[in-house]
């Protein structure tokens, strides 16, 4: 709660609104508390009398950011010549909100920055200053196959350089508030001391528009998260055109993060505006100004904005001159002005109790010259001549002979390694703590877990759901001494669908403010229960919300150095079909853990139909090549998949993977592991029931149970003995396969075995399908291509044709 600096003021102002509210009612008072509290006037947070000093060397930063805008769009521009592309109008636009950044704000050993994908040229240039990159990887830009730079933050590509992936619009904001959220949960938990990690994200206007930009806003609110700063690049306009070009983005970013809790700073104008801004009138108009209008200013002459601004305001412009007001209304912004960047991000971190966003206003494409500066196009220009070249180096200041633009492409800029340049760079980055962007892995491996879980899964039992014994594994790994504290189990609020309430008591839910009410159900043994050190992230109904603090939680092991394991537990259909490019993140982010889809498969849902029936995502996950998925049938194949994931992702080797298993939660027969099966699991094939040989039944996850019962049925009926096989994994038998210089494992494993084969699975036929061309035998899929549908179970079966009655009838065929 704030401070209130002057009591007797509020008194007044409340009596007031009291006497509004008795007059002309709650609508109305009601009406001017939504004004006040979503929209103010369209002027600098921080007015220029009230600037902090600025603490560094101005002369030498300008000079290091005209180097910066060179070589950004110097790169850009030579790659473009083997028609290459890449983006020059965002960063220009941006650069001094990097640069005072880089200078004064982010902290090598603790921050965390989500950098804008397409600012990337520039701070390839700033490394390239500062000596981390060289010449020929600049002129290597997205040319990664000779082992160049990426076009935008990829840290798979660069895994020492980039930390997180942000190109893919709306998931860096997304991302960022989960990753603020998970440094405070490291810190709750007693994990990691992050109480001087800073999370900052560079966000463009446009980006704003994606919903997953604006999804986390309320929660980042609600937890009181004032370790995490948003700037959003305010240059008004998107990949087309204006953001906004009949309404003004500022004054709707403003309304939406105010109303969403957020504490607001505005940095929109320049120094050059001061002598303007004592016009209320001119306040006035300015707040009713569309974008579109605001980017035609910035491209038009000085008469125009004078007739078209100034009308009627003759007075408030007559000490200008039409240069004047070229000069100040076309190009004099705060984005531009490092004094004006650094006070708003200084107000930024002075705040307490909840997240800050910055709405810094530019130009884009700002120095690039009058045919790139606020263009349309700009976004899609992907070079400059070499007459905008000279004219660049004009405007900047910088030396560059006119012979050194002769030729066709224009070269890069260094001041030389023992320059004032240089040597500054190197003293701010060494007091803060070192270079950014970097990725460091430092962590420690973990100790593989005791064996007792997993022999207690091998013996197997009753009739349970594989869902139910997933949970029963990881509630015993929990328990671990060493690693137990490093699980964190992430579900998207149906933790008692999965039958995760069992695990309330002990872990109990997360929450920064503990449990402030008396649970309803706290007479029962497994109570809803909340702590501000729990361990587990119920994260209510979003998707998209698990997906970010899945992120946070698999990559810890190298943005914090502490080794956490995730699991994220979700009904499979709403996975990789609704979050599927976070899950693409998750890998350019190289996370570890394990993505479980719960009730997977399109029939084990029993009753819900077609938008919970899920017969596809097993296919969607193969394409994922960091992804190791599985479908496993019963219990055991859980516990040795488990096992194996924790030894490669944590163990020394430390594999840059993530496992998805899909799990049904039908309770069915939970035989124990026979001897011998191991291998056969993680390599995705093994014989699990012997009866004769003259087919092959090969079934993954709950299909299983169906191939076993039609195998009882051919026996019983026709006396016709066949094979049963568990298929945990069609895709990773695919990838051995592609991969083997010799025989794939698929080969091998049923070398001395003859006869059809006919696959069968809970899934669409091109999920199988995948291993057909390695069988060189006749073949059958059955699946359950096209749409769910409400029925039960064996309705539902029935009517895609694989019951253990239509496999019968397939086996049959395929022996005649």
């Amino acid at each position: 709660m704030e401070r209130d600096l002057d009591p007797q003021e509020t008194a007044e102002w409340l009596e007031s609104l009291e006497a509004v509210r008795r007059a002309a009612g709650d609508e109305r008072a009601e009406f001017l508390l939504r004004r006040l509290a979503t929209g103010t006037r369209p002027l600098n947070t921080v007015p220029t009398e009230r600037e902090p000093a600025y603490p560094g060397d101005l002369e030498l930063e300008e000079r290091i950011a005209a180097y910066d805008r060179w070589n950004a769009a110097a790169m850009v521009t030579r790659g473009s010549v083997l028609g290459l592309g890449g983006h020059m109008a965002t960063y220009a636009s941006a650069a001094w909100l990097y640069e005072v950044g880089f200078n004064h704000f982010f902290h090598g050993a603790d921050d965390q920055v989500y950098f804008q994908g397409h600012a990337s040229p520039g701070v390839y240039a700033r490394a390239f200053l500062e000596g981390r990159l060289s010449e020929a990887q600049l002129d290597l830009f997205r040319r990664e196959t000779a082992g160049g730079l990426p076009s935008y933050p990829h840290p798979r590509a660069m895994p020492g350089f980039w930390q997180f992936p942000t190109v893919s619009m709306g998931l860096g904001p997304l991302n960022a508030v989960y990753q603020a959220r998970f440094n405070r949960y490291l810190l709750n938990r007693g994990i990691k001391d992050t109480s001087r990690s800073h999370v900052w994200a560079f966000l463009g206007d446009g980006e704003m528009d994606e919903p997953e930009a604006t999804a986390a806003l309320t929660l980042a609110a609600r937890e009181g998260l004032d370790n995490l700063t948003f700037v959003v690049n305010c240059n008004l306009q998107r990949l087309d055109g204006p953001v906004r070009g009949n309404t003004s983005v500022v004054q709707e970013l403003e309304s939406v993060f105010r109303g969403a809790g957020w504490h607001v700073v505005k940095a929109l104008w320049g120094r050059d505006w001061d002598g303007l801004l004592g016009s209320d009138e001119l306040v006035a108009r300015l707040s009713a100004v569309p974008d579109g209008q605001f980017q035609t200013y910035a491209a038009s002459t000085g008469a125009y904005i004078r007739q078209s601004l100034f009308a009627g305001l003759e007075a408030v412009a007559a000490p200008y001159s039409d240069d004047q007001l070229r000069a100040i209304v076309g190009g004099s912004r705060a984005g531009h002005e490092p004094r004006k960047v650094h006070a708003a991000y200084r107000a930024a971190l002075d705040h307490r109790g909840a997240p800050t966003v910055v709405l810094v206003q530019t130009v884009k494409g700002w120095t690039l010259g009058a045919g790139v500066e606020a263009r349309n196009a700009n976004h899609q220009m992907k070079k400059l001549t070499q007459d905008e070249f000279a004219a660049m180096r004009d405007r900047l200041g910088l030396p560059v002979p006119d012979e050194a633009l002769s030729g066709d492409l224009p070269p890069y800029l260094h001041p030389g390694p023992g320059s004032a340049e240089a040597r500054y760079l190197a003293e701010r980055r060494a007091a803060l703590g070192g270079p950014i962007p970097r990725r460091t892995v430092s962590y420690a491996p973990l100790p593989p877990p005791a064996e007792r879980p997993f022999q207690a899964a091998a013996k197997g039992g009753g009739r349970i759901a594989t869902t139910m014994a997933f949970v029963r594994l990881v509630k015993e790994l929990m328990k671990d001494p060493e690693t137990g504290r490093r699980w964190v189990p992430i579900v998207p609020d149906e933790a008692r669908t999965f039958g995760m309430e069992s695990l309330f008591p002990t872990a109990k839910i997360y929450s920064p403010l503990g449990q402030r009410y008396d649970a309803v159900d706290r007479e029962l043994l497994l109570a809803y229960k909340e702590a501000v050190d729990g361990q587990i992230l119920i994260e209510g109904i979003t998707e998209a919300g698990s997906m970010a603090s899945f992120t946070a939680a698999a990559s810890s092991y190298a943005t914090h150095g502490e080794a956490m394991i995730p699991f994220y537990i979700f009904y499979s259909m709403f996975g990789w079909q609704r979050t599927g490019d976070q899950m693409w993140a998750l890998a350019d982010q190289l996370g570890r853990g394990f993505l479980v889809g719960a009730t997977a498969g399109r029939t084990t849902m029993t009753g819900e139909g077609l938008q919970h029936a899920d017969g596809h995502s097993q296919l969607l996950a193969s394409a994922n090549p960091a992804c190791l998925a599985y479908d496993p049938a019963f219990g055991y194949e859980v516990a040795v998949i488990v096992r194996e994931g924790l030894r490669r992702m944590y163990g020394p080797a430390g594999e840059d993977v993530f496992y998805y298993l899909t799990l049904y939660n039908e309770p069915l027969p939970q035989p124990a592991m026979p001897e011998g099966v191991e291998e056969g699991i993680l390599r995705g094939l093994y014989r699990c029931s012997e009866g004769g040989g003259r087919a092959h039944l090969l079934a993954s996850g709950t299909a299983i149970h169906w191939a076993l019962e039609a195998q009882r049925l051919l026996k019983e009926e026709y006396g016709l003995g066949v094979d049963v096989w568990s298929v945990t994994s069609w895709s990773e038998l695919r990838r051995d396969a592609m991969a083997a210089d010799g025989v794939p494992y698929l080969q091998r494993a049923m070398a001395d075995t003859q006869g059809p084969v006919i696959a069968v699975s809970d899934w669409m036929r091109a999920v199988p399908d995948q291993i057909h061309p390695w069988i060189g035998r006749p073949w059958t899929s059955l699946g359950t291509d096209g749409f769910g549908l409400s029925d039960t179970r064996e309705a539902a079966r029935e009517h895609f044709g694989v019951s253990p009655r239509a496999i019968a009838d397939a086996v049959i065929k395929a022996v005649q």
